[in-house]
């Protein structure tokens, strides 16, 4: 659904305001925010105390929150929310194979992602040596301006959808290469459409580069992006693009391929 349409929508009667305050409560924790007070939480949402205050009672009615203090966090329960999608999409056990055996030839990490709101968040991966300070899984959530899915999956934005994102986000500068100035991140994402291909160097963390590419369904429409990362000190950006990049390509088309033969038709 684009923006527009989402706009639309809220105005209609369908649209269930509670919900999506709920919603915005259960995303407001984080690895920055694992527990929170209801005036912090009021605070990061923007939602009132006592909104706030009957969601949380109810998120811990319901399983998914618990409180100690007047401080609360989230439940081992909430991961069946991630765990349903996985599971009725079937990413992971239809990825991993071709995923195992890029990592099987290069030695480095390899993941998948989609966009979602401002973020990438990694819907597969297969790892190696840890090679950032971040813990990265299924689930979790990159600012997607920063890294090489992220480029991947915004230049294939509609025009309309790329400006209404570059309007919204809130650049922030992670290491000295970070690029946060609009029109330049709007040249770097022509060329990764362009190219077909993005690559980041050391814009999210020093020491990290990485190369990514969009997999595709039959209908040739970007259905996520898979990304390749190493250590700057070991993976030159000659290595990455010249030998890493076809083998990922060809590991992106093989997903799409197999995603296609599914009974989701290449939708993640």
């Amino acid at each position: 659904m684009s923006t527009k349409e989402l706009d639309n929508f809220k105005n209609s009667g369908d649209y269930i305001q509670s919900l999506e305050r709920g919603l915005q409560v259960l995303q407001a924790f984080s690895q920055q925010n694992p527990a929170m007070t209801v005036s912090e939480m009021a605070k990061e949402t923007g939602l009132s105390r006592p909104t706030v205050r009957r969601i949380l009672l109810t998120l811990e009615h319901l399983g998914f929150a618990e409180s100690r203090s007047g401080i609360y966090s989230l439940t081992p329960r909430t991961l069946s929310l991630g765990y349903a999608y996985l599971s009725s999409n079937n990413v992971w056990s239809i990825a991993q194979p071709f995923m195992r055996n890029f990592v099987d030839k290069t030695g480095e990490s390899c993941s998948i992602s989609i966009l979602d709101g401002m973020d990438v968040l990694y819907v597969a991966r297969v790892s190696t040596k840890r090679i950032m300070s971040i813990n990265l899984d299924v689930g979790s959530r990159l600012p997607a301006y920063a890294t090489s899915m992220g480029h991947v999956l915004l230049a294939n934005l509609p025009e309309e959808e790329l400006d209404r994102y570059l309007e919204k986000v809130d650049f922030k500068k992670f290491t000295d290469k970070t690029i946060t100035d609009k029109q330049q991140m709007k040249e770097v994402l022509a060329d990764v459409r362009r190219k077909d291909w993005g690559g980041v160097d050391q814009q999210l963390e020093e020491g990290l580069r990485s190369i990514a590419v969009p997999i595709r369904n039959r209908s040739g429409r970007v259905i996520a992006a898979i990304n390749c990362s190493a250590h700057a000190g070991r993976i030159t950006k000659t290595v990455l693009r010249e030998e890493f990049l076809p083998l990922l390509q060809e590991c992106a088309e093989s997903i799409g391929h197999a995603l296609d033969a599914t009974d989701n038709g290449g939708r993640l």
